[in-house]
């Protein structure tokens, strides 16, 4: 009776790869395993051509051989292996069901104690502010999390005693089963996984090596922060459980408003009131920074309103590298709603002289014109 083609069992080309080979095969082993297939003769003797293929084809000489020769030429002096039996399969080709079923001699390993555990993050809301942010602050938190236990040190266990090793797992933690060819391990009942017990509990934390208390502590805003900004506070978060190191406080910065200045990227910005004739002539002016720093700058003749007067460097800080913003003070002009009657006869004077010099009456005249 002829055999069948190795390549065709596989399904491969003649010119497939070592990889392909050994892909093709997991494959159609995963398919016709006994243990998937249970009391089905044609899919057993399809497990052992396929493994019979795989072990001419994934030998290098072999398939040399099977190349020049053909099935003959994997007879009589040639080291030609029969796959009659299935636990010469899976002791020749154990690096592919290693892989594929998982490894019946997997490694036991076995703690030394309780699993230590990360305390959780925790996330808290903090205002501040526009002054704080630009100057930077120190704010006072207090939090309700976990803390370590101080009567067991963190330990869970009464003062004098330790966990003692699970009977059932022998400190493991888990249970090995073993079925036909499958192998698996699942966590143990008993502990829970852990490998230990604590049959003698701290009473003050029942076991849990942390109770939740208030904590209240000083931490420190960065000048130059901005609004919906996060800041990190190492090990403020919930204590590690069984001596696992702390979880992470998160505060979220949230920064109010300020009814004379705010923020643009960097930079400070405020408005400036002026007279017209301030506007018009000139003149230096003392204002006040949010800082309560008094700065003098210059107005321009003929400065317009709305233009923008910077103040280098009188900014925020920038976070994310070295410089600082600036201080951008806007010019609006004051208008008065109450003048006397001098005051308001010279600006109407000036009014009808201003519209015949350009050809009309401005805007900010018209008001005071009868």
């Amino acid at each position: 009776m002829n055999k069948k083609c190795y390549y065709e069992i596989l399904g491969v080309q003649k010119t497939a790869s070592n990889d392909e080979i050994k892909k093709s095969y997991r494959k159609l082993a995963l398919k016709y395993h006994p243990d998937k297939n249970p009391d089905d003769k044609n899919a057993e003797e399809k497990f052992k051509e396929a493994s019979e293929a795989y072990g001419v084809l994934s030998d290098g000489d072999k398939r040399k051989k099977y190349d020049q020769f053909g099935h003959s030429g994997m007879q009589g002096g040639f080291d030609y292996q029969e796959f009659s039996d299935l636990g010469d399969i899976f002791s020749s080709f154990g690096d592919v069901f290693s892989d594929l079923f998982g490894n019946r001699r997997t490694r036991k390993t076995h703690k030394t104690g309780l699993t230590p555990q990360r305390g959780h993050d925790l996330v808290q809301n903090i205002q501040i502010t526009l002054k704080e942010s630009y100057l930077g602050c120190k704010k006072d938190l207090l939090i309700y999390h976990y803390s370590k236990c101080e009567t067991c040190h963190g330990q869970g266990t009464k003062p004098g005693t330790k966990p003692e090793k699970c009977t059932q797992c022998k400190g493991s933690g888990k249970m090995y089963f073993s079925q036909g060819f499958f192998s698996f391990a699942q966590s143990c009942s008993t502990c829970s996984g852990e490998g230990f017990k604590i049959t003698y509990p701290c009473q003050d934390c029942n076991g849990q090596s942390r109770i939740q208390k208030r904590d209240k502590f000083t931490i420190s805003i960065p000048a130059g922060i901005e609004n919906s900004s996060e800041l990190r506070v190492r090990d403020k978060g919930d204590s590690g459980i069984y001596g696992g190191s702390n979880g992470d406080l998160y505060l979220r910065v949230s920064v109010l408003e300020n009814n004379k200045f705010w923020r643009q990227g960097n930079d400070l910005l405020s408005t400036l009131n002026l007279t017209y004739p301030q506007l018009v002539l000139g003149c230096k002016v003392e204002i006040e920074n949010i800082d309560k720093q008094k700065i003098n700058i210059k107005i321009p003749k003929g400065c317009p309103v709305g233009k923008k007067i910077l103040i280098i460097g009188k900014g925020f800080e920038t976070t994310r590298s070295y410089g600082k913003g600036n201080l951008v003070i806007i010019t609006e002009c004051n208008i008065p709603k109450k003048l006397d009657t001098e005051t308001k006869e010279s600006l109407l004077n000036y009014a009808k002289k201003l519209g015949n010099q350009t050809g009309g009456i401005s805007g900010f005249f018209k008001k005071f014109l009868g």
